[in-house]
């Protein structure tokens, strides 16, 4: 009777490190609730414990679609998107005139943007949206012969459409990337870049609460200080570093990497909280209930990940 070897995942202990994680942010999240704010009204630990259930919720759906293999990541994201689009679309001022428009933004460049991205097809995915949907939109708009407001109404259209879809994009393209060494595992490349964006995020709320004094931008966000802000990135780097070995990274360039993305994460934030205070809403949807929308819990990633993409591209990627 021939015996078979039993062979572990082909990066089991990458997936038991992220699940750890997790479980002890769990843990250290509950503990601080029950001796800080037993009775659910401290808004920095609550705030903490739903973005932990957040990465839970993000975990288990890539764990669920990745069944389906690189597809499955991509159609993950293609629906992420969508719900993306949808909460920034019902902040914006349209008439009529931009039915088709919209209805292209959803339907046609959102779909097919994915299928670029899905091929591998670097060179069209990167200039579909900001060369080809960018002059096709207000083509549609102008076809109704609506003037109203017309640059405007357009260019939210295409803001839209370049952050909840193309930037959102690079998430899943960086499954595409051929870096030696590392078949296989591109997916850990996500699961690095959202833990890494995620904990600044945190880390920096945090930092603000025990340490801020310097608000950035008291207008735009009452919980961002440069004291806090520059505390989180640099911790969260800390951690993008010590996780090196989920990534083909030198422990080095993952740290340099973190503190890249960690900082324009940031910096993203605080343009998403720009526009919401523009249109004087709180939260970009009532998705997560008492915490926002899917925007507010991927602000930061959809501002770092396009970055993080090209970065990785350009100096590890071995496709012509």
């Amino acid at each position: 009777m021939t015996e078979i070897p039993l062979e572990p995942h082909p990066f089991a202990w990458e997936i038991i490190g992220v699940g750890t994680l997790l479980i002890l942010a769990t843990l250290l999240g509950e503990a601080l609730r029950w001796r800080y704010a037993p009775n659910e009204d401290n808004t920095t630990i609550e705030n903490l414990n739903a973005r932990i259930m957040a990465w839970w919720a993000m975990t288990a759906l890539v764990a669920l679609f990745s069944l389906g293999g690189d597809a499955g990541i991509v159609v993950l994201f293609a629906i992420c998107s969508f719900s993306a689009l949808r909460e920034f679309m019902t902040l914006t001022r349209k008439r009529v005139a931009d039915h088709w428009a919209i209805a292209a933004s959803f339907f046609v460049m959102l779909p097919v943007q994915y299928v670029l991205v899905g091929m591998g097809w670097y060179g069209m995915s990167s200039m579909f949206i900001p060369v080809y949907a960018f002059l096709l939109l207000p083509i549609l708009s102008a076809l109704e012969g609506d003037r109203t407001n017309f640059l405007e109404r357009v260019a939210e259209t295409q803001w839209a459409l370049m952050i909840c879809v193309y930037c959102m994009s690079h998430v899943p393209a960086l499954l595409t990337l051929e870096i030696p060494g590392y078949d296989g595992r591109p997916i850990l490349l996500i699961a690095w870049l959202v833990i890494v964006v995620q904990i600044a995020d945190v880390l920096q709320y945090a930092g603000t609460k025990l340490i801020g004094r310097r608000k950035i931008a008291p207008a735009l966000s009452r919980s961002r200080t440069w004291e806090g802000t520059m505390a989180g990135v640099l911790l969260a780097s800390l951690i993008g570093g010590a996780l090196w070995w989920i990534t083909p990274f030198a422990p080095w360039q993952a740290l340099l990497l973190a503190l890249m993305v960690a900082a324009v994460g940031m910096f993203g934030a605080l343009v998403m909280n720009a526009i919401k205070r523009d249109r004087g809403v709180k939260d970009w949807g009532p998705m997560f209930a008492g915490h926002g929308g899917f925007i507010d819990r991927l602000d930061s990633v959809l501002f770092a990940a396009p970055i993080f993409f090209h970065v990785v591209r350009f100096f590890f990627d071995a496709s012509p």
